[in-house]
């Protein structure tokens, strides 16, 4: 390859536009290095080095595809050259909530006027009103995106069933938005297909759930006859730090832990949750932990362990025959009246 080509490329991260190339190289010199096989053109005006493409003999697999997904993300907005953002699971991948496999599908969303198409391995979308500037479209990674509440609300139909929950619940778990901004981001898409699981995994993280298996736990677990209003990641004060309890049910002062499934036989975690415990009850809150496998397969045993520790930790308030208080003095009754004299 023409040496300051080569160089152009290594400074373009293996990419380079046609636009940039012919600045300082002959346009021959870049058709050359296409015919040689130094580069490869992955989108219109776009190449690549050709060395950065995956060996795949699926000839149905577009070059695009064919790039490490980041680099293809940088391809698309190369190509797009300030015309689009990356949205939907592209997004998502820049927002660090989603991981792109290579030939996986790319998303561009351009505003309705743009002219760029739909490709092999590219999917543009038109979008009335975006702009391709704050607040609408943000950097992340040094990549233009359109803003986290419409990608994780695109991206939701398009991802598998089972793997829909688990951006958003991370995205509001690491303070990157709120259900309520994800809730006026729902309603701009009326027709969105799986509308109604999506607002109710929202309304369970208004909840207060922040998991997957705290979310079984309210649906399946700790609802029902004899339950009380748990109170969910109740924040509590440890010393120099702060430690957030799953359900709380406060006048108890119960803690119900639900241990997940991947902190099952980490000696590390079992010392810092014995110890977490520990500090919990010289404040006289008591921790009762289930197991992923229980709040799974044992729902019913559960929910009769957790109701007869509620019982014994709710305060008596009725007062036995045996124990009222005994006055000083007596009461005689005579006729209708009734009428107080010292004993």
């Amino acid at each position: 390859m023409n040496p300051v080509l080569m160089e152009l490329v290594g400074r373009g991260g293996g990419l380079v536009t046609r636009a940039t190339a012919v600045q300082v190289v002959p346009e021959w010199t870049l058709e050359r290095a296409c015919h040689v096989g130094d580069l490869v053109r992955v989108l219109p005006e776009v190449f690549a080095a050709a060395h950065l493409l995956a060996d795949r003999p699926c000839r149905a697999v577009p070059a695009i595809g064919r790039l490490d997904p980041e680099l293809g993300r940088r391809a698309v907005l190369a190509w797009a050259d300030g015309r689009g953002a990356l949205s939907h699971l592209c997004a998502l991948a820049a927002w660090g909530l989603h991981r792109q496999a290579a030939g996986d599908l790319l998303h561009l969303s351009v505003p309705a006027g743009v002219s760029l198409r739909s490709r092999p391995g590219v999917a543009v979308h038109r979008r009335q009103g975006l702009v391709l500037e704050p607040p609408h479209v943000m950097v992340r990674r040094g990549l233009a995106v359109t803003r986290i509440e419409p990608a994780l609300v695109d991206s939701w139909p398009i991802l598998p069933p089972g793997e829909r929950r688990a951006p958003v619940i991370q995205a509001v778990n690491d303070r990157l938005t709120t259900p309520e901004r994800l809730e006026v981001a729902l309603g701009a898409s009326p027709r969105l297909n799986g509308r109604v699981a999506f607002r109710t995994l929202l309304r369970r993280l208004a909840e207060g759930c922040r998991s997957p298996l705290e979310i079984w736990g309210h649906e399946r677990v700790f609802t029902g006859p004899g339950m009380p209003r748990f109170r969910r990641q109740v924040p509590i004060r440890l010393g120099s730090r702060t430690v957030y309890l799953d359900l709380y049910a406060e006048p108890e002062r119960v803690n119900i832990e639900l241990d997940g499934a991947t902190t099952h036989g980490d000696p590390h975690q079992r010392e810092i949750d014995l110890r977490r415990d520990a500090q919990l009850a010289a404040l006289g809150i008591l921790v009762v932990r289930f197991a992923h496998r229980r709040l799974v397969h044992e729902i019913e045993e559960v929910r009769r362990e957790t109701l007869a520790i509620l019982s014994t930790r709710r305060p008596d308030t009725s007062v036995p025959p045996t124990a009222a208080v005994v006055p000083s003095h007596r009461w005689q009754f005579s006729g209708p009246t009734r009428r107080r004299q010292a004993s």
